[in-house]
């Protein structure tokens, strides 16, 4: 088979999927997309070089009063998958946006990189962000 092929069709599915994860966590919630989007093996990595493994406890660190003002957007600027089809990786800016207890916007911005795994159903999933 044509591993080119292969390799392109699941770059425009990465960016696909990454639309939607963006999205589901604007509409939903943070915690709700995150916890969608993480495949079983999933690990996180935030402040101070803390690990959260798991879907579940992904889930719950989103769950933080904190998270359940903020908002969080991002797109990527480069996305790549291997040859074989089963792993990709992106990166991009992604701006968070937070209000304090006065109500005023906080507003930060970084860098992502979201490793990405494609699942037995076709479907892609993260395993490290």
């Amino acid at each position: 088979h044509n591993s080119t092929g292969l390799r392109e069709k699941s770059k425009i599915e990465i960016a696909a999927a990454e639309k939607d994860f963006a999205k589901m966590a604007e509409e939903k919630g943070i915690a709700e997309a995150f916890a969608f989007f993480a495949d079983s093996t999933a690990v996180i990595k935030r402040q101070h070089d803390t690990l959260i493994q798991g879907k579940e406890n992904i889930r719950n660190f989103y769950s933080a009063e904190f998270y359940k003002t903020a908002r969080v957007k991002w797109a990527p600027d480069f996305i790549d998958a291997a040859e074989s089809g089963d792993f990709g990786y992106t990166y991009g800016k992604y701006t968070w946006q937070s209000k304090d207890s006065t109500g005023k916007t906080d507003e930060f911005h970084g860098v992502f990189h979201t490793v990405w795994k494609r699942q037995n159903d076709g479907s892609w999933r993260y395993v490290w962000d």
